[in-house]
C-alpha cells in the first residue's frame, strides 16, 4: 500500500468512524449527562465502549476475513452499507437541529450511573451498533486486509481514538457549562458529516456495481 493509499485509508477510517460516533443515541446522551458531573466521564464511556467494540472488531477480522475476498460478499456489503449510509445521511441532514435537545437526562438507567459501565451496556443494547459493524465497519476491516495485521491495528487504534476524543470533548464541554456552544458545534458537524455520508454512500454503491461488472 502506497503512502497515498495509506492516507486515503486513514481519511476513510476517520470519516466513516464519525458516521457512527455522531449518530444521536443513548451513548451520546449519557456522555453529556454524566459530563455535567465530571469532565472525564466521556473518557470512561469511550473505554467502556472499546471493551465491547475491540473484541468485536477482532472477531470480524480473524474469523470472517476470508469471506471479504468473495465477490458476492463485496457486493452485499457495498449495497447494504451504501443504503445504510444513505439512510444515515438523510437522517442527519433532516434532524440535525434536534441534536443536543433537552431530554438527555432520560438515560438514567441502572448502568448509566457509571460512565464505564454505560459505555459497555448502552453499546451492547444498541442494535444500530451491530448493524454498523456488519456493514460499514466490515467494509473498513475488509480494506485493512491489504495491510495485514498492521492495517487492522491502525484501524482499531484510529477508530477508538475518534471515539475517545469525541466523547471526552462532549463531557468536558458539558462540565464547563458550554452546552449552547456544544449544540451549535455538534449540529454543524452533523451537517458536514451528513454531506460526507452522501459521498461515501455513492462510493459504496458504485463499488458494488463495479464488482458486478
Amino acid at each position: 500500500m502506497s503512502g497515498l493509499e495509506l492516507f486515503g485509508f486513514l481519511v476513510s477510517i476517520v470519516s466513516l468512524s464519525l458516521t457512527g460516533i455522531l449518530m444521536p443515541g443513548p451513548v451520546t446522551a449519557v456522555t453529556m449527562a454524566r459530563g455535567a458531573h465530571s469532565p472525564h466521564a466521556g473518557a470512561w464511556v469511550a473505554i467502556g465502549h472499546g471493551v465491547l467494540e475491540l473484541p468485536l472488531m477482532a472477531f470480524i477480522y480473524f474469523f470472517s476475513g476470508a469471506i471479504f475476498h468473495l465477490a458476492s460478499v463485496k457486493v452485499g456489503i457495498g449495497v447494504v452499507g451504501g443504503l445504510l449510509l444513505l439512510w444515515m445521511a438523510v437522517g442527519m441532514l433532516r434532524d440535525y437541529d434536534k441534536v443536543g435537545a433537552p431530554g438527555e437526562e432520560v438515560y438514567s438507567g441502572r448502568f448509566t450511573k457509571s460512565p464505564f459501565m454505560a459505555g459497555i451496556f448502552l453499546s451492547a443494547g444498541n442494535p444500530y451498533f451491530l448493524v454498523w459493524w456488519a456493514t460499514v465497519g466490515a467494509a473498513l476491516i475488509g480494506k485493512s486486509l491489504a495491510m495485514g495485521v498492521v492495517g487492522f491495528v491502525v484501524l482499531a487504534a484510529v477508530h477508538w481514538l475518534c471515539d475517545f476524543i469525541w466523547y471526552y470533548f462532549l463531557s468536558a464541554l458539558s462540565f464547563s457549562g458550554g452546552k449552547f456552544f456544544g449544540q451549535k458545534l455538534q449540529r454543524g458537524v452533523f451537517i458536514v458529516c451528513g454531506l460526507a455520508l452522501l459521498y461515501f454512500s455513492g462510493s459504496f454503491l458504485m463499488g458494488a456495481i463495479f464488482t458486478l461488472s
